[in-house]
């Protein structure tokens, strides 16, 4: 197994003694610092010690939770025992700040020890709680302890968080090898109730089960509510306020106070960012909030509870006023009510008028605060969809109770219809045929082609594999990047040229090398009927080498499952196009180059990444096709004996990403070209080898 783990210096000089001392010199003290336990659990994981690696890890997570609880308890508490006068005169207002912090002073107190000062915490520190590090340690150290159950946990929930840590991914298949461990174990310590119920609810509305959806849903809500009490409590802390210089800030009263009370507010304003971003993520889930009612509203009606269904569908338009189907819908309940003579004066919910409301006038504040002082402030949109609303829950008006149920795959379909999706167009080469388009691979935007090179061309390039390919190309040089069972071999168009030049390998392979892709990517752009042109973003001639011993028993993938622009989220079935995924990636099209080898098959899957939907046997000049987003997850199987070899290509439709090569991608190179740049260098060299 693998296990890498981060030496910071943050942890220099600081011992298990250390904490003793400073524990036994306050007997006040209740609550242990969290940071000195975690140094002691990183002291006893570099001395081998794994029993006292748990036990502070462990006591570290347990420190962090309860000094959290206590800060959102306190301060809850304190300012209903000491609300603002609605006299609003400053007598008052002060009166009851000073009761405030002098009520904070001793709930605090009370619970964590009287030297508030040794629970405050480096950013280090918290940031690596954030990231939930402490569960990287715990997991190597169960593991060691032959826990395997809790190291289970510990790496699920540690991987959710780091979901491009390889290494952790490789240690979690290895845990389900192991006899004993269940799947019942990969359970997410840190899981968020609110989040945990909305996927719960989605899964059982996606099958048809309503009841049990509503049950979810509502109880989403519910931890919503209690979640953005508690985001909200949090955001009383000490402020930084990184636009001045400490020595010249030397504001008056009220400017203090707004200078402070600006930077509370904006952070209570982005609880709804917060409440709606999976951990491990930068971007929030589109329209988060809204959703529950959205779904509500359609599971109500279901069930034909149709007076709830009216309220949520309300409830709804308070995020999305006037939006046009939720505006059918409710016509259409009202007009089911009107025949059953049943009240149909049902309005919004008062909890989410509220919520509503004060997040408008936050806003206001915020807006004027900026106008008047010296700081900019942006309302996000955060209730957007970029594709409309892709869920069918639409009742038309005046039709009969059988409606459509809104699965997954009739949600993709309009979507797709929405955004203007085409496939099925000509392929300008005669040779080559269609075998398999979306429906049979049972998916979208999916293609499956063969012909695309003769035998020859199949031998010519695989032999030239065997001299250009370099083990771990555009993957900083490892070997076995994505399985310990597999070599990995690549190597770019560039290479090939080079390889042609200095008569490595004959100049006409590295012609056939561009020639190839050139036909891919016209291929492609063709059938997909793409309006634009479609632009090479990267290619990688690669091979996939099973080593010898190692394939006994095998239940990993040769490449895991995967999305090209997005990151894969299994757990909420989404896909978020943000960094480090290549986010202007458009098409995905893999060439294969022969078929004499074990394993190897390429598959699609459902966002679960375990359900696959369809399997390709590679061969010489078989392709496969797809759009590179969610839409398609897909990945590698085993390979168990022999050596797989194909040309992989990504291409983009914005021409300021074309074949664009950076270090600070996953694949790394020293080199920037476009294609149109290497087919005129190609020119120079055809002319250079026959002069």
């Amino acid at each position: 197994m693998d296990f890498n783990f981060p030496q910071s210096a943050i942890f220099a000089g600081i011992s298990a003694l250390l904490l003793q001392t400073i524990l036994l010199s306050s007997t006040a003290v209740s609550l242990e610092p969290y940071d000195l336990l975690y140094a002691s659990g990183v002291e006893a994981f570099y001395r081998h010690d794994y029993e006292n690696v748990a036990l502070y890890m462990e006591k570290a997570l347990s420190s962090y939770t309860e000094l959290r609880q206590t800060k959102v308890r306190c301060r809850l508490g304190c300012n209903d025992q000491h609300p603002f006068d609605a006299s609003f005169s400053d007598l008052a207002f002060f009166s009851a700040v000073l009761k405030r912090a002098a009520c904070l002073n001793e709930c605090m107190g009370s619970k964590v020890g009287q030297q508030l000062s040794m629970h405050l915490v480096s950013g280090d520190v918290v940031q690596d709680f954030n990231r939930r590090v402490p569960y990287n340690y715990l997991q190597l150290a169960y593991y060691k302890l032959n826990q395997l159950d809790k190291a289970s946990a510990a790496a699920h929930t540690f991987f959710l968080a780091n979901p491009e840590h390889m290494e952790m991914w490789q240690n979690l298949e290895h845990y389900k090898l192991q006899e004993g461990v269940q799947e019942s174990h990969f359970q997410d310590r840190e899981a968020r109730p609110h989040q945990q119920a909305f996927t719960s609810g989605v899964k059982h509305y996606d099958v048809g089960d309503y009841e049990e959806a509503i049950s979810f849903f509502e109880e989403a809500l519910l931890e919503y509510g209690k979640a953005d009490m508690e985001c909200r409590a949090m955001c009383e802390g000490p402020q930084k306020f990184e636009e001045y210089e400490y020595l010249d800030y030397y504001p008056g009263l009220y400017k203090a106070i707004s200078d402070h009370y600006m930077q509370v507010l904006i952070c209570e304003h982005e609880c709804v960012r917060d409440l709606a971003t999976r951990p491990g993520r930068l971007s929030p889930m589109e329209n988060y909030l809204p959703l529950h009612y959205d779904y509500l509203q359609f599971a109500y009606f279901k069930v034909n509870e149709i007076e709830k269904a009216l309220e949520c569908a309300w409830t709804y338009l308070l995020f999305h006023e006037g939006d046009e189907f939720i505006t059918d819908n409710i016509e259409f309940y009202k007009e089911i009510l009107a025949e059953n003579n049943r009240p149909q004066d049902i309005r919004p919910r008062q909890d989410a008028e509220r919520y509503v409301r004060r997040h408008q006038q936050e806003l206001k504040i915020l807006l004027m605060g900026s106008d008047s002082l010296d700081f900019v402030y942006s309302e996000s949109n955060y209730w957007s969809t970029t594709l409309g609303r892709e869920d069918i829950n639409r009742v038309p008006s005046g039709t009969a109770i059988g409606v459509l149920s809104g699965s997954p795959s009739e949600k993709r379909n309009l979507a797709e219809t929405q955004a203007g999706l085409r496939e099925g167009g000509p392929v300008p080469y005669d040779e080559v045929q269609v075998v398999l388009g979306s429906e049979a691979l049972n998916g979208s935007q999916r293609v499956l082609l063969d012909g695309v090179l003769s035998e020859q061309e199949c031998s010519d390039l695989k032999s030239a594999a065997q001299t250009i390919t370099v083990a771990g190309d555009g993957y900083s040089g490892k070997m076995s990047p994505h399985t310990p069972n597999e070599k990995f071999e690549g190597a770019t168009v560039l290479k090939a040229l080079q390889y042609g030049y200095d008569g490595r390998i004959p100049l006409k392979s590295a012609q056939l090398f561009y020639e190839v892709s050139e036909k891919a990517r016209r291929t492609i752009e063709s059938y997909f009927m793409l309006n634009s042109t479609l632009y090479f973003s990267y290619t990688h001639l690669v091979c996939r080498t099973a080593i010898q011993g190692q394939q006994s028993h095998r239940n990993d993938l040769s490449h895991p499952i995967h999305a090209d622009n997005c990151l894969l989220d299994t757990e909420a079935y989404e896909c978020w196009k943000e960094p480090p995924a290549y986010t202007y990636r458009d098409y995905s099209a893999i060439l294969y180059l022969n078929g004499d080898f074990d394993g190897g098959e390429f598959i699609f899957t459902e966002m679960d990444a375990k359900t696959v939907t369809a399997s390709v046997k590679p061969s010489c000049g078989r392709m496969v096709g797809f759009s590179s987003g969610g839409e398609n997850p897909h990945g590698v199987k085993a390979v168990t004996r022999g050596q797989r070899c194909a040309v992989a290509m990504w291409f983009t439709l914005d021409p300021l990403f074309r074949e664009l090569v950076s270090s600070q991608h996953a694949h790394t190179h020293t080199q920037q070209y476009t294609h149109n740049n290497t087919l005129a260098c190609f020119g120079h060299l055809l002319r250079s080898a026959f002069h």
